[in-house]
């Protein structure tokens, strides 16, 4: 542990140029006691480090010196493919690494092509959730990702909502995480062709002795994107029916997003003389389900599945009793 981070240090300083000892420790999560002796330590191996006291001072290499103890670990060049998305990273256990890892790229690229890399930080950044939206609680992620890297099947239990709600358990090899819109998805074989499980909904995890030989020709962005085709072509049997007014039919696309709402509006039928019309909305789960139609307040009319019609009943009848006193 320590020798990892005198070589953190090292090309903090190799990259960077002078930093004080409070700059230091803030990157290296130690504190700045720690920073000395760790000075004293690579100065006592023969690293040329100086120091310059003052305001403007710090430790800094001398002229020159370059370390070529740059290799990556197996942990390091994994993280490498989550650069640009730190919190996915840490959620995944593996923000220390990636840190660790851009540092020694970094040590190794060409003055120009440094310079060039933290140009493009500065000016570009990926931000994954939605406007308004927490990230999902997902207490299992990183024992899905363990079973993820070594091929073990795992027996999870599942929170479903169709096509009989409820919890339900499954036998599943795992085969990739995607992060969509801030949200987890494990894609997992069980019995059959793989699916996409939401990793906020497993409630519990168990990871089995056993491994399993992972699908030669299985390509997980291929998978991915012919999921969200047949989810976005509402494929899927979380749909709800509901009863719109003229307005809630208006206010779809603002709700529901441009490509749900229009393979909604395809389904429209009269339902009735008053000028409601019936629709079948494509939606995730029970939970985003009740949130995405109250926002439509009184211009909607949940009438299946029958979960989430007592979920909205209950929601409504709550927040009239509030108002009410």
């Amino acid at each position: 542990m320590r020798a990892s981070r005198l070589l953190s240090l090292l090309l903090l300083l190799q990259n960077r140029g002078r930093m004080s000892a409070a700059q230091l420790a803030g990157e290296l999560g130690v504190t700045a006691r720690t920073v000395y002796r760790d000075v004293e330590a690579l100065s006592a191996a023969g690293v040329p480090i100086f120091a310059e006291h003052g305001p403007s001072g710090g430790y800094e290499l001398m002229d020159g010196y370059r370390t070529r103890l740059t290799g990556l670990t197996a942990g390091e060049a994994e993280s490498l493919f989550l650069t640009g998305l730190p919190q996915p990273a840490a959620d995944l256990g593996l923000g220390a690494q990636l840190a660790a890892a851009e540092l020694k790229l970094t040590a190794a690229l060409p003055v120009p092509y440094r310079e060039a890399s933290a140009r493009i930080r500065q000016r570009f950044h990926l931000d994954a959730p939605g406007w308004y939206r927490e990230p999902d609680a997902v207490p299992h992620l990183l024992a899905v990702a363990d079973a993820l890297w070594q091929d073990q099947v795992v027996e999870v239990g599942y929170r479903r909502w169709s096509p009989r709600p409820g919890e339900v358990t499954r036998r599943l090899h795992p085969l990739g995480l995607v992060l969509k819109a801030g949200v987890w998805y494990l894609i997992a074989a069980g019995h059959g062709r793989p699916r996409a499980y939401r990793v906020s909904a497993i409630t519990r995890l168990r990871p089995l002795p056993e491994h399993f030989v992972r699908p030669d020709r299985f390509d997980l962005a291929a998978f991915w994107q012919e999921h969200v085709h047949r989810y976005e072509d509402a494929e899927t049997e979380q749909v709800a029916t509901v009863r719109l007014t003229e307005a809630g039919v208006a206010a779809l696309r603002d709700v529901l997003g441009p490509r749900a709402a229009r393979l909604a509006l395809r389904t429209l039928t009269p339902a009735g003389p008053d000028g409601w019309q019936q629709a079948t909305i494509p939606l995730e789960n029970l939970r985003h389900a009740a949130g995405t139609l109250l926002r439509l307040g009184a211009e909607v009319q949940v009438l299946a599945p029958a979960p989430l019609v007592a979920h909205m009943t209950t929601t409504i009848q709550a927040m009239a009793r509030l108002y009410r006193e």
